[in-house]
């Protein structure tokens, strides 16, 4: 059963339109999920609103739509009346500019849909659209109305169709400085700087998802079958948390042998650069 579409509407190029639809890339559906229930009865249980004022549960239907204003009043919106609110980009992506997609910072990337023709008559424009921004290797922008926020998204080929981001505006980024801003200047040593790269060499693999396992969820569930067959839960064993390193060098010089391989070149000259500079006499000061 294919997925059901989170957005359909039109891709538009300048005077060239197609039919699309949007897809989610991601899949929520985990192994584990936990339900609320009534401890003494064991029956689940369900969320009513309550009459913040009297206490006082809702009827069916009579939940509304409020925006408080400056005076704390608050405006009733009906859900036919938001329903009723279109922009273009409610229904229509307009390409209206494109970019090389590595000069989009990461922090600014959020969630992917697939994008794909929605009808065979679409199919044509649709691939030109694909096969032009492929062949000068470039990503698109636009707008699009989406859980009723209009978000940018940048559109890119991926395969037979294209893939879309939504992108987070400026305004709700923390620009890495107001984290960064407190953290030192370090001058690194660049025998340590070689090792540590050399375990990197030494750590090198191809991106494979299929080998990323949820560790976490496969302990739920080992205490989930624990529990039906009737036994305790398992004792769980504490990872042991790692502290700061003593002796960074020789950290990373065991670190390099546990990664297995003889030392090359490149580790013999990192070490004795090393040993010779702590073993050369170090100028009195006046």
């Amino acid at each position: 059963m294919a997925p059901r579409p989170a957005w359909k509407g039109y891709l538009k190029l300048s005077l060239v339109t197609c039919a699309i639809e949007l897809t989610n890339v991601v899949t929520h559906a985990e192994k584990v999920s936990f339900r609320i229930l009534n401890r003494k009865t064991g029956n689940t249980v369900k969320r009513i609103y309550i009459d913040a004022e009297t206490g006082k549960p809702l009827e069916e239907g009579d939940e509304i739509k409020g925006y408080e204003d400056d005076d704390g009043d608050f405006i009733h919106i009906e859900e036919d009346e938001i329903e009723a609110v279109q922009v273009e980009s409610s229904h229509t992506m307009s390409l209206d500019g494109f970019v090389d997609k590595a000069s989009i910072e990461q922090i600014y990337l959020d969630t992917p849909y697939y994008v794909s023709p929605a009808d065979e008559v679409s199919e044509e424009a649709f691939a030109v659209i694909r096969d032009a921004m492929a062949g000068k290797k470039m990503a698109g922008l636009a707008r699009i109305v989406l859980y009723r926020r209009e978000r940018p998204v940048v559109i890119e080929p991926l395969d037979k169709g294209m893939v879309l981001t939504t992108l987070r505006y400026d305004n709700t980024v923390r620009q890495p400085d107001t984290v960064f801003g407190e953290i030192k200047s370090v001058k690194t040593d660049r025998e340590m700087t070689d090792l540590a790269e050399l375990i990197i060499d030494k750590k090198h693999a191809k991106f494979d998802p299929s080998k990323f396992d949820d560790r976490y969820e496969e302990a739920l569930l080992e205490l989930i079958r624990a529990k039906k067959a009737g036994k305790k839960a398992p004792k769980a064993k504490a990872p042991p948390k790692p502290s700061n390193v003593v002796n960074l060098f020789d950290a990373l010089k065991k670190s390099l042998n546990s990664e297995g391989g003889k030392a090359s070149s490149k580790t013999k000259a990192a070490t004795g650069r090393s040993k010779a500079k702590a073993a050369a006499p170090r100028r009195k000061s006046a």
